[in-house]
Parts: C-alpha cells; sequence; structure tokens
C-alpha cells in the first residue's frame, strides 16, 4: 500500500490510517488523478494488516465538492461513449473498494458534503458531522441521473427509499440535522472536536478484535443480496472462523480472570 500517495493526504499513527482530499482553497474537489489514486489505496488496504481502521477526514472546513468543474466535468463533454464508461467503472470501483477494503472506515464530514464526496460518505461505515456539514447528492443538477456510484443501492439502505429518492431527484442538500435524523450521521459534534471525535472513534475499533472487525464489514456488503437463510449460514460460517482466531481465545481467559481483553487482530 502507498503511504506516501501524491494526490491525497495520509498519515497512518497506531493502527489508523487518516485520509484527506489536499485542495482546501477549492473546498476539495477530485480528479481523474486522485479518484485513481483512491481507489488503488483501499483496494491495497485490504493486504495491509498494520492499518485497522480508517478516518476519512475534512480538509480546512470541507470534506468534498465533488468531481472538478475544470479537471473532471469540462473534459467528460468532449468524450466518446467507449471514454465515458471507463471514466464511471473507475469512480464505482472506488466505492467498491472502500467497501471491500476488509477496515472499518470512519468519515468525518465538515462543511461541503457533495457529489461523489457525498457517495465517499455513504460509502463509509460510520459517519460523524458537524451542524455546518451539508450533504448533496447534486447529479441531476448538472443534467446526469442520481444513480450515480451505487447511491440508488446504498443510500435508500441508510435512510430510506423515500428520502432517498427525494435527495437524488432533487440534488437538494440534506442538513446535518436532517443527516442525524435519517441516521445519516451517527453524530453531530462542534467543528472544533471533529477530528478528534473521529479519531476516537477510530482507536477504538482499532484496539478491536481486527479480525472480527473484517469479518463484519464483510458480511454488511454481501448479506445485502441474500436471502435470510443465507444470512444465516453465512454467518454462522464467518463466526465459526473467528472461533478459531486467538483474540477469540484472549477474550475469554480475559473474561475468566476480570480483565480487559487486548486484541491482536490474529
Amino acid at each position: 500500500m502507498n503511504r506516501d500517495p501524491e494526490h491525497f493526504l495520509c498519515r497512518i499513527e497506531e493502527g489508523v490510517a487518516t485520509v484527506s482530499l489536499d485542495r482546501p482553497e477549492r473546498k476539495n474537489p477530485l480528479t481523474f488523478d486522485s479518484y485513481a489514486e483512491l481507489r488503488d489505496w483501499f483496494r491495497d488496504l485490504h493486504y495491509d494488516d498494520s492499518v485497522k481502521a480508517v478516518v476519512f477526514a475534512s480538509n480546512g472546513g470541507n470534506f468534498c465538492s465533488g468531481g472538478d468543474v475544470h479537471d473532471i466535468i469540462g473534459p467528460l463533454t468532449k468524450m466518446s461513449m467507449r471514454e465515458l464508461l471507463a471514466f464511471t467503472r473507475m469512480t464505482g470501483d472506488l466505492v467498491k473498494a472502500i467497501v471491500t477494503c476488509g477496515k472499518p472506515v470512519i468519515a468525518a464530514i465538515d462543511g461541503i458534503c457533495v457529489g461523489a464526496g457525498a457517495i465517499i460518505a455513504m460509502a463509509s461505515d460510520i459517519r460523524i458531522a458537524t451542524p455546518e456539514a451539508k450533504t448533496a447528492f447534486l447529479f441531476t443538477r448538472v443534467g446526469l441521473a442520481g444513480c450515480d456510484m451505487g447511491a440508488c443501492a446504498i443510500l435508500p439502505r441508510i435512510i430510506g427509499q423515500g428520502r432517498a429518492a427525494e435527495l437524488l431527484y432533487t440534488g437538494r442538500s440534506m442538513s446535518a440535522e436532517e443527516g442525524q435524523a435519517w441516521g445519516f450521521h451517527n453524530k453531530l459534534v462542534a467543528a472544533d472536536q471533529l477530528d478528534a471525535e473521529a479519531q476516537a472513534w477510530a482507536a477504538r475499533i482499532a484496539a478491536g478484535p481486527n479480525f472480527g472487525h473484517m469479518m463484519t464489514k464483510t458480511m454488511l456488503a454481501q448479506e445485502w443480496s441474500m436471502s435470510i437463510e443465507q444470512a444465516i449460514e453465512a454467518e454462522a460460517q464467518a463466526q465459526a472462523i473467528c472461533m478459531q482466531t486467538a483474540d477469540f481465545e484472549r477474550a475469554y481467559h480475559a473474561f475468566v480472570n476480570k480483565e480487559k481483553p487486548l486484541f491482536e487482530g490474529d
């Protein structure tokens, strides 16, 4: 995994990787390069056991303003269908990489979180936001469909079909208060507390049974397309595998000795 990316910021401390976009003067838009590098980074993350949780952070008071108007939107208007499909598949691959990276991802959302930025937040496992956060799936406002990067599949599962339909049809902003009431945001905190809060959540997760977290994330994604019977069987197999880990045995001995378990991820 690339620990020194060129097109976004990344630091790794005590098992927590913190990433953020690095164009705060433009409210952190995505470019072709940052899309591709983020996709590759999250793909490779699956194989890096030293990283146990990820915080996708805001930068300069904003999370992400979506695809850059000049660097992405303009060039797209001149592309062939083959080139356009290659681009839309790449953006979808970023979502798939986040969902399948095997590590819990926490989005720390401040200010503008729109377009592809809203999708990145949606694809994360947990979302912490400030009262100033404004989230919009604004694809219809630029003449496109609301069905972008998995929005029509994932968003209704988070906030419900009717609410998702409203946001995807209208492209309007969802306020932070709406986001919390609708279940999109797990918690609202003041802007000056956002980074610390997200890091605290990530540290708590990183201190847990990381193999078990990987299994949980895998099942959360895979069970969307399973029947109840299939899901129960899949979870039985996943849990049986987890019962063979040293962390399960550590937890047992800690409980017997009335101690707090120290998980090591194996």
